[in-house]
């Protein structure tokens, strides 16, 4: 369980079904430090593996300047960077491993990165209330794992101490829960007349050159009854994201349906692949093909879309061997069931001396939800916005021992905590945005999650 044990991966092939993943989590999907990433999307091209993972050998929970630490059942506080102190853990418990196999989790550091973690890596304002106390990052160290390729329909124990743990694993019995339910109607933290007066105050930071372009966000709210899990499973089946999750903890749960990846690292070769532009989906097969049509050619959409790819090349660049930095897709269409996204892909090599969480640290938070230039734009969103984001606009993934690392950005993702469910949904404003449609556009983006739990 520690670096005196001997350092052998064990990997063991279980018998592959499609819902293996939801089958083994269901009974624990209660217990703390339990996680769940999952490829809910049986045609995007980055939805291939489900991870699972629970009772982690040491944990870090951040909240504002301090991080409690917890390994070997001792615990600790630090004032450290919370990224830099992931690393130390992971090199003292689980040190990097030689390994070129298929698997993209071996064992390392999996959980949740919030958007107002971007507070220690860049000095801004506290302006916004801090009403959620869900810690600004959850991330624990995890010595095994279920992955789950629904490509080869194989499935594997991984890591080390895997017999143990599988046994473990497959001992969980259901537990009776309550029938998740709202208990009253979703409400907004801005009206419709006060999100206007806010896009015009944005406006007036466009044309006066504090930045070319801002996130502007609304968060809805309303509390419930019952199974979070139950919930997370009916808006994953509807919504069928690559980059779905649920991660327990001890204040809540994180539930993800985002179609966003922010940052992959797969030998040595950093990918992210931001989302600026979208359209309404629809029933009608030709309605709906023209308004992807209507995304693909809309210059606006394609202006935002292009300085956010330019923020993201700076951004990696930090850390990537100078001159790898490239764009081999500029404005690709990819259609979720909600709404038609625009989507670009920005691939570089890491450079000698960094690792993944280099990179992570280097870039966070991702550029596609704060706006360009991005401190000024998180110095706007402060101002404006009546709530702090939390982890809605922060990250979700993992950092394999073996330097392999996948990394979502935490959009169409939900709080709960404390009897109450929150979700944000936001878009990028720029000099000739009109605020009526951008107004609509959060709504579409929420279409397929504040119906489907009402």
């Amino acid at each position: 369980m520690n670096n005196t044990q001997p350092n052998c991966l064990q990997i063991n092939q279980v018998k592959y079904s499609p819902d293996l993943a939801h089958r083994l989590f269901a009974p624990i999907s209660d217990l703390s430090w339990a996680m769940l990433l999952r490829s809910a999307s049986n045609e995007h091209i980055d939805s291939r593996f489900d991870i699972l993972v629970a009772n982690p050998i040491a944990t870090l929970t951040t909240h504002g300047e301090e991080t409690q630490v917890c390994e070997l059942d001792q615990g600790y506080q630090s004032q450290s960077d919370p990224f830099h102190l992931i690393d130390e853990l992971q090199q003292r418990h689980l040190p990097a491993m030689d390994y070129h196999g298929e698997l993209p989790f071996i064992g390392g550091a999996l959980g949740y990165f919030s958007y107002d973690l971007g507070r220690r890596v860049e000095k801004l304002p506290s302006l916004a209330q801090q009403d959620l106390h869900s810690p600004d990052m959850v991330v624990g160290l995890y010595e095994w794992a279920v992955v789950i390729d629904h490509q080869l329909q194989q499935a594997w124990v991984v890591g080390q101490n895997i017999e143990q743990h599988w046994q473990w694993l497959q001992q969980q019995q259901a537990k009776h829960t309550d029938k998740f339910q709202l208990c009253a109607n979703w409400q907004s933290n801005m009206s419709e007349a006060q999100y206007h007066a806010k896009f015009a105050q944005v406006q007036e930071y466009l044309l006066s050159g504090d930045c070319y372009q801002i996130n502007l966000a609304q968060r809805f709210s309303a509390p419930y009854q019952g199974s979070e899990w139950q919930a997370y499973c009916q808006l994953e089946g509807v919504n069928q994201a690559p980059f779905s999750a649920f991660v327990r903890t001890d204040f809540g749960a994180i539930l993800s349906v985002s179609p966003e990846r922010f940052l992959q690292v797969n030998q040595g070769v950093i990918e992210t692949k931001p989302i600026k532009g979208t359209r309404p989906r629809y029933n009608d097969p030709e309605q709906d093909r023209a308004s992807a049509l209507e995304l693909a050619n809309a210059e606006k959409d394609q202006a935002e879309n292009l300085m956010i790819v330019d923020l993201l090349r700076n951004d990696v660049g930090r850390v990537a061997r100078p001159g790898s930095v490239h764009v081999p897709k500029l404005f690709d269409i990819e259609s979720f069931p909600a709404v038609h996204h625009l989507v670009s892909t920005i691939k570089a090599e890491l450079n000698d001396g960094y690792h993944a969480l280099d990179l992570l640290r280097a870039s966070f938070p991702g550029g596609s939800i704060t706006g360009a230039p991005k401190v000024r734009a998180m110095e706007i969103i402060e101002e404006l916005e009546p709530h702090r984001r939390n982890a809605y606009c922060g990250s979700i993934g993992y950092i394999s021992r073996h330097g392999r690392m996948d990394t979502s950005i935490t959009i169409r993702t939900l709080v709960a905590e404390n009897g109450h469910l929150h979700v944000w949904a936001g878009g990028g404003l720029v000099a000739d945005s009109q605020a009526a449609s951008e107004y609509q556009e959060t709504l579409d983006k929420l279409s397929r999650i504040l119906p489907v739990l009402a």
